[in-house]
């Protein structure tokens, strides 16, 4: 039985892509479901847009997403090496024995003049491609620009008519007219293949079983069976997955907000709910449930479930999933996490008991780990600004002079104000006064933490203590009563 075998093959030019995340999430699935390995490959022979440390922040990031591939870079196995720079002689092989059997050829075409091909093409009303000028020259020409030591490129051929076609995982069949599709250039002027040569080589030297890449890849499906048709090779089988879109459906770009995995490991969301959410970008578990983690995600995950349709990245959707995987987390968890946004924030967190108290108390309404410190400001600042009308309007209750002159006097009395002296001070002045329900508790939260709701009281009492809630009421009642 065949084993299967994925890859994902970023190229090194920067961070990790969200859409890159999710081609990898979907590989890693694929090959788990189906017992088979996972490659993480390296494709950097494009060294204009080689960015010095990006490979090993793009395999950081998939440590950190929890995608642990079998095979890579920094785990050897028996198709390496797994960084096409180090396979130059391989290609080069190859590259060769397509011209040799006449399926490629040199061509020494300038920039200047592919310009003016391209420009008399568009001009014509023609689309823009190679015109196949050093398709068929002789061999003493070729000779002669290879004497007078010309650069060049080389190209493999394309059939001049018929279509290619192939069956799809995720679209079914389609189809290319071989006529409009060029003679790729497979090697460079600087003796480094292209990605469609070495792409094609490393699959099939690595035995990969499954392609699943982005849907851009699609109009180089053709270029890539003709390869493997030239070497005789057997095409592994191929998916290619929608584009991520932003809200008004255009593509997934950081001109409208982040794209790196980095950036939003560096706000806060947890891995296990980024990769919950990637999950379900154009894949669907066939229910409604919404949460699982990346085990469920293996037995359930199946390329028949992969939807065509290009898929929108909610923003929104991504910060209530991650705010319902922080509100699961156990305490010390929960408190390990938050602590260093809190301190981003300039909180002094120096004393671990108020910092999981402050942790404790804000944590349901954070929904990022940036959220933090937005959530904890009441317990950053030394007196309360109300500007909520909504909390404004419980101070102009005609009762609530009497509720915190009595809380104030009260608070005043007891020695420390924890929980169980909050509770009788605020049962004391409903049986002295009368005052019940929101009329009683409003105006003693919006003096304490100036607004009408948020964390719990008790709560925020606890870490400001007995002199600190003092203050800041008696600081609200001469300013705004």
């Amino acid at each position: 039985m065949m084993t299967i075998r994925t890859r994902f093959a970023p190229s090194p030019t920067g961070y990790l892509h969200v859409g890159g995340l999710r081609t990898a999430l979907f590989n890693y699935l694929f090959a788990r479901k189906n017992n088979g390995v996972f490659v993480l490959r390296i494709e950097d022979t494009d060294q204009s847009r080689f960015v010095e440390g990006a490979a090993e922040k793009l395999m950081e990031s998939l440590r950190w997403a929890g995608l642990e591939y079998d095979e890579g870079p920094d785990r050897p196995g028996d198709f390496g090496p797994y960084v096409q720079s180090q396979r130059l002689e391989l290609y080069q092989k190859h590259v060769q024995q397509l011209i040799d059997q006449d399926d490629a050829y040199l061509c020494f075409c300038t920039s200047e003049e592919l310009e003016a091909m391209r420009e008399k093409q568009i001009a014509a009303g023609q689309p823009p491609r190679y015109d196949g000028t050093w398709r068929d020259r002789s061999p003493n020409e070729v000779q002669d620009m290879l004497a007078a030591g010309k650069p060049y490129v080389v190209r493999m051929k394309m059939p001049l008519e018929g279509e290619t076609s192939f069956e799809d995982l995720v679209r079914g069949t389609v189809s290319f007219q071989n006529d409009l599709i060029d003679d790729q250039v497979i090697q460079k002027s600087d003796g480094f293949p292209t990605y469609h040569l070495a792409n094609v080589v490393d699959d099939h030297y690595m035995q990969i079983s499954h392609v699943i890449r982005g849907e851009e890849w699609l109009p180089s499906v053709p270029k890539h069976l003709q390869l493997y048709r030239y070497f005789g090779w057997e095409a592994p089988q191929m998916a290619h997955l929608s584009l991520l879109l932003n809200k008004d459906r255009s593509k997934l770009s950081k001109r409208q907000g982040d794209v790196a995995v980095e950036d939003y490991r560096d706000k806060g969301y947890l891995p296990e709910a980024l990769v919950n959410f990637v999950a379900l970008l154009g894949w669907s578990p066939g229910s409604e449930e919404e949460f699982f983690d990346l085990k469920q995600l293996e037995d359930l995950f199946t390329l028949e479930r992969v939807n065509k349709a290009g898929a929108v990245f909610d923003l929104d959707k991504l910060n209530w999933m991650n705010g319902n995987y922080i509100r699961k987390m156990a305490e010390e968890d929960l408190v390990a996490f938050l602590t260093p946004f809190l301190a981003e924030g300039g909180a002094d967190i120096s004393d671990e008991a108020t910092t999981r108290n402050i942790i404790k108390a804000v944590y349901k309404g954070v929904e990022k780990g940036r959220d933090t410190p937005r959530a904890a400001a009441i317990f950053l600042q030394n007196e309360v600004e109300i500007t909520e009308e909504a909390a404004l309007a419980y101070l102009k209750d005609p009762q609530a002079p009497t509720v915190l002159a009595a809380f104030l006097e009260k608070a005043r009395e007891v020695d420390t104000l924890d929980d169980a002296a909050f509770k009788d001070i605020m049962k004391s002045i409903q049986k002295e006064h009368g005052i019940k329900g929101p009329a009683l508790w409003k105006p003693v939260r919006v003096a304490i933490t100036g607004a009408e709701s948020g964390p719990e009281l008790p709560l925020v009492i606890e870490v400001f203590g007995r002199d600190k809630v003092i203050s800041v009421v008696e600081k609200v009642v001469a300013r705004y009563l």
